[in-house]
């Protein structure tokens, strides 16, 4: 039905997006509306031109009496992100359209989807969360079936998601100021499995929507603890909290583009150790810790040969932080000091000025080492 991604050696079957479904719904509403008809698949253009086709899995009349024709209805379809770990995988996208006398398609939200409450996102504040990509999907769809079916009329578009509110708690919506459900996302209208660029999407989101409400100071950590030890130290405030995850590369060449005065960098020690060895993606499908290195890194901290074999043979990027801990062998500071090398390496291309530091904690969510740009304290008082 839609293409394999060719990602991996064993092919993962692709998905499609939000927005790809709530496309689906407007042409079997508009099928419905203007042609009284209610097919049980219909077929979608994707913007690359892919031709694909969607299961609806109901249609519900909004208004409309026996001597009256109906003006509008309720179209769903069950979203499937193929192989793709996505939250919104089986939510149930639906779609209330209504015809209007007045030509044009405009959007609004239904149940589970969000409104845009902060700047810094593509959309104006008060706007529904459905993207720009999607409304050109919705729209260029809708009006091809009022020029196919005489229709001289317009549509008013809602789109929502069963349970979306509470879907979306568990992405960066709330984080981005996307306020009462998801976004209605897609810029190809396929979900690639394991590509995720919709988690890229939202690193890049969370910086723009922090400097365009004029924060200076951001912290971008690999995962829960780092934030809540990164946020303690600081008291940062929600916004200025970045996820980036294991996509490190992908947050600092975004900075590269859209810069902000101080960055702080925060994460379990041995995803840091992967950032010293040059690593700009930290997932462990893409890099793997090296105890060569870590060896080699205790070794100019003072450790003694038979700790450097120590470290070499170790299981965990712990344990080796633990036999130098235990000796009193800092190794921590000399990761983060090479992590912050490599950093610097990449925001040096086009933003030499932006102040760095970077952190690494241990399994319990306690720092165990640090190391700062010299342009630190002067950014700070900046």
């Amino acid at each position: 039905m839609w293409p394999e991604s060719s990602e991996s050696p064993q092919p993962l079957r692709s998905g499609l997006t939000t927005g790809s479904c709530a496309t689906a719904c407007c042409v079997a509403a508009a099928q419905a509306l203007l042609a009284g008809r209610q097919p049980q698949r219909v077929e979608i253009s994707l913007p690359r031109g892919q031709q694909v086709e969607l299961r609806i899995e109901g249609y519900q009349p909004l208004d409309g009496h026996p001597d009256k024709a109906c003006r509008a209805i309720r179209t769903a379809t069950i979203k499937d992100a193929g192989d793709d770990p996505d939250v919104t995988h089986g939510a149930t996208v639906y779609v209330e359209l209504r015809l209007t006398d007045e030509p044009g398609v405009k959007f609004k939200p239904a149940a589970g989807v969000g409104t845009v409450t902060r700047t810094g996102l593509v959309l104006p504040v008060g706007e529904p969360a459905i993207n720009p990509v999607p409304r050109q999907m919705m729209s260029e769809h809708l009006l091809r079936a009022a020029d196919v079916y005489g229709f001289d009329g317009g549509f008013e578009v809602s789109v929502g998601v069963e349970q979306g509110e509470q879907i979306a708690l568990k992405t960066m919506n709330p984080r981005l100021g996307i306020v009462g459900g998801l976004s209605i996302l897609g810029t190809t209208g396929i979900v690639r499995p394991y590509s995720c660029a919709a988690y890229i999407a939202s690193i890049r989101q969370g910086v723009d929507v922090a400097r365009s409400n004029g924060l200076n100071h951001l912290a971008a950590t690999t995962g829960s603890s780092s934030e809540r030890a990164i946020r303690n130290h600081y008291g940062l405030t929600e916004m200025a909290l970045i996820e980036m995850g294991d996509f490190v590369g992908a947050l600092l060449k975004h900075l590269n583009k859209a810069p902000v005065a101080r960055l702080s960098l925060c994460g379990g020690f041995g995803k840091i150790g992967k950032l010293a060895n040059g690593h700009l993606d930290l997932n462990s499908r893409a890099s793997a810790v090296d105890f060569e290195q870590l060896a080699q890194l205790a070794q100019r901290a003072g450790a003694d040969q038979s700790l450097v074999g120590q470290v070499k043979s170790a299981n965990t990027s712990i344990e080796a932080l633990n036999l130098c801990q235990q000796a009193n062998i800092d190794l921590a500071t000399e990761v983060c000091t090479d992590a912050l090398n490599q950093a610097q390496a990449v925001l040096a291309k086009r933003q030499p000025q932006l102040a760095l530091e970077v952190w690494a904690i241990d399994r319990q969510g306690h720092f165990v080492g640090h190391a700062r740009s010299d342009n630190w304290q002067a950014a700070q008082k900046s």
